[in-house]
């Protein structure tokens, strides 16, 4: 393990991101080193918050499968198990008596799995943050959202199998699990859309790119629809100031500071580029005649709001839209070939452009 002068060597001179990019900063040192376990970390949201914890001078330890080992290099103690308790060694790694300061639990996407990770961990942690999701709420129920609104419910408790319909209410699953279990000793983060440099999904990336590149370009049906998201630069590093802080309740990561319509963020990301845009408006009808799904903005989708105050009053700080689409481009552009050659459900040029001409 660093010592915690590496650590603060770390903090005041280059911070490696963990997109690959690297960006001088100064972060200093948290006033009481914590030790931090992470399920996880080595995904989107993993790694800002292992650097950021680093930075910090937080002691972190790592449970996962080990697909990716040694990412930190010594940087941090990395034990490997799986979720499912029931494949190969399971949580055995986390067995016995060893406590931590704060758990911070991004891979609980089953409820089984989260179950028996926090019982397993009851009265080794002081808090437990869960990473939830704005996708648990029940919008059949409403369509403005506080952290108190209604839950999806899962109606089949044993199905595990993650996919688009049943992705909200097993997550909604185990956020309960979670609260059950540690009551108040529990901090719940439900995120909106997570963007900014490493993002994996490549959703709002399409849209940084495309507009960054001009011409006509196919825009998102619902213009008025409203639509948020955070930067995953500033989700990070707040969760690991919730754990210093010991903020604990239910919080909507959700920006920006103030509503955004589909419209508003193509005219946003419109301004990052001096390159000649126009945009051409399609319907829901349109699309889906034509099969066409645009990532992040589909059609079909209601207009829902998460109120973001809690959020705000705990210390998250939402960047701008031009922050956010600057250093996605900058990370996008510095990737290899390869990874920009395949990126995740963008529509082909010929398809736009094919909606495209039915507009005209």
């Amino acid at each position: 393990m660093a010592t915690r002068r590496e650590f603060l060597q770390l903090a005041t001179g280059i911070v490696a991101t963990a997109t690959g990019l690297q960006t001088t900063v100064s972060i200093s040192a948290a006033p009481k080193p914590l030790r931090i376990l992470m399920l996880g970390g080595t995904g989107f949201v993993g790694p800002h918050q292992v650097h950021y914890a680093l930075a910090r001078g937080h002691e972190v330890t790592l449970f996962n499968r080990g697909k990716r080992p040694g990412m930190y290099g010594d940087s941090v103690e990395e034990l490997t198990g799986d979720r499912d308790a029931r494949v190969g060694e399971g949580l055995s790694a986390l067995s016995g008596s060893r406590t931590w300061d704060v758990v911070i639990d991004n891979s609980g996407y089953v409820p089984r799995h989260v179950r028996d990770s926090a019982n397993l961990l009851q009265g080794r942690v002081d808090l437990y943050i869960y990473t939830s999701t704005v996708a648990v709420y029940d919008f059949d129920a409403a369509d403005s959202f506080m952290e108190a609104g209604p839950l999806a419910s899962l109606d089949d408790l044993s199905v595990e199998q993650v996919t688009n319909k049943t992705y909200g209410p097993l997550k909604a699953e185990c956020d309960r699990i979670v609260r059950g279990i540690y009551k108040e000793d529990c901090t719940i983060v439900r995120p909106t859309y997570i963007v900014g440099p490493g993002d994996s999904t490549d959703r709002f990336t399409y849209w940084v790119d495309r507009i960054n590149r001009g011409g006509d370009v196919l825009a998102p049906s619902g213009a008025t629809r409203e639509i948020q998201w955070v930067d995953v630069r500033d989700l990070c590093p707040w969760m690991i100031r919730l754990a210093e802080k010991d903020i604990r309740g239910i919080f909507n990561a959700a920006g920006p500071a103030s509503a955004v319509s589909r419209e508003g963020l193509m005219w946003g990301l419109r301004a990052t580029t001096a390159a000649p845009v126009h945009f051409y408006w399609p319907d829901d009808a349109l699309l889906d005649s034509m099969n066409v799904t645009l990532p992040l903005l589909g059609t079909g989708r209601a207009s829902y709001h998460f109120d973001n105050n809690a959020s705000m009053r705990a210390g998250l700080e939402y960047r701008s839209l031009a922050d956010s689409a600057r250093a996605t481009l900058e990370w996008w552009q510095a990737v290899p070939d390869e990874r920009r050659s395949t990126p995740r459900g963008w529509p082909a040029p010929e398809t736009e452009q094919a909606v495209i001409r039915k507009l005209r």
